[in-house]
């Protein structure tokens, strides 16, 4: 069981690193891309949540980097993606469930600075508990997200459901 999870460790830096070199294969001085603190556009999502979109487009093919803002007591219902995502918690505590039961007492605690691989089809749900959290995801689009219970809000008070 350690061996598998050292593999999947592994594995994930591997893919993060692939991508990071083919990114800097194909920059030139004119690709660099600079947001500041101050020129992060943040858009309003249920819930309360907040998105800004920082680089490419997850509905596009290529890179792209996301940022999410999760108020406290919310969390996204139980989903999976089309691709492998890299979660990075930027501030707060993130909590991550790694079922569908969207049963908050099942998730793990990520503090700011922790990293979270969310492998393509594998079933998750997560958020903010204890005060508000902001994430930020890298992926490779295009992606889609497919809900575990279609008639569950995408965000909103986790309750566990099954």
């Amino acid at each position: 069981m350690r061996v598998l999870s050292l593999a999947k460790k592994y594995f994930a830096v591997a893919i993060l690193g692939f991508a990071s070199a083919q990114a800097y294969a194909q920059a030139t001085a004119k690709d660099f891309v600079i947001v500041k603190p101050d020129q992060v556009v943040w858009t309003d999502a249920s819930a309360g949540v907040k998105t800004a979109f920082l680089y490419g487009d997850p509905n596009k093919p290529g890179m792209y980097v996301v940022r999410n803002i999760f108020p406290e007591g919310i969390m996204s219902s139980p989903h999976f993606h089309t691709q492998d995502r890299f979660v990075t918690v930027i501030k707060g505590t993130w909590y991550a469930g790694t079922d569908a039961s969207w049963d908050p007492a099942t998730t793990v605690g990520l503090p700011a600075g922790s990293m979270m691989f969310h492998p393509a089809g594998v079933v998750h749900f997560d958020g903010a508990m204890k005060g508000p959290t902001e994430i930020q995801i890298i992926g490779m689009g295009p992606v889609s997200t497919t809900p575990v219970y279609p008639d569950a809000p995408r965000f909103g008070n986790p309750r566990k459901l099954n």
